[in-house]
């Protein structure tokens, strides 16, 4: 069993600072709002320079979103690591319900706060989040033997996606979930 590489002294000194400047402006955005924080401010809780603070993210919006190939692994997982003799659209409710709805709420509240009430952040975050869509979509097609490029495939990751952002803005989030995934697997009735 090989057991993988142990990063170098420079890609833990980066891997510090850029979790540095995550936490850095989360605490400052949660603490004064999103648009009273500017880019210079949050380098300087964190001790660098604004050149090092946009070599690690690219946009102000970006520090609040720095799980993304987390995420892309999650949804990954969902179907692929569904148990047996479930189909990938039960794993993608399971997925939707569990991830997207209980656990991010029940852990990361104030977030989800600044998000919706950020009109800038609530943007990025659909547009990072509706990104999965071709990785999904790839995923759902290797696991069901459908051609690459099937538009099911791609359908059913758009519409997988797009409900965990409805229910992500919903008063009742599960219902949500339940309610459009129905809708995906016995059509309007």
């Amino acid at each position: 069993m090989t057991s993988a590489p142990v990063p170098g002294r420079r890609e833990r000194k980066k891997a510090a600072t850029r979790q540095a400047l995550a936490d850095a402006a989360l605490r400052m955005f949660l603490e004064r709002g999103y648009d009273q924080v500017t880019v210079r401010e949050i380098a300087d809780a964190a001790d660098v320079s604004t050149t090092t603070l946009m070599k690690h993210f690219p946009t102000k919006e970006a520090l609040v979103f720095d799980r993304e190939p987390e995420v892309d692994e999650q949804l990954v997982s969902a179907v692929r690591d569904r148990p047996e003799g479930t189909s990938v659209l039960e794993a993608l409710r399971a997925h939707v319900h569990v991830r997207a709805i209980s656990g991010i709420r029940a852990e990361a509240e104030p977030l989800l706060r600044l998000v919706r009430e950020t009109p800038a952040l609530s943007e990025y975050w659909h547009k990072m989040w509706m990104g999965h869509e071709h990785t999904l979509s790839r995923v759902i097609a290797e696991e069901t033997g459908a051609p690459e490029g099937d538009p099911r495939c791609a359908v059913l990751a758009h519409f997988a996606l797009e409900t965990a952002a409805l229910a992500d803005r919903s008063d009742d989030p599960p219902r949500v979930v339940d309610v459009a995934f129905d809708l995906l697997e016995n059509g309007w009735q």
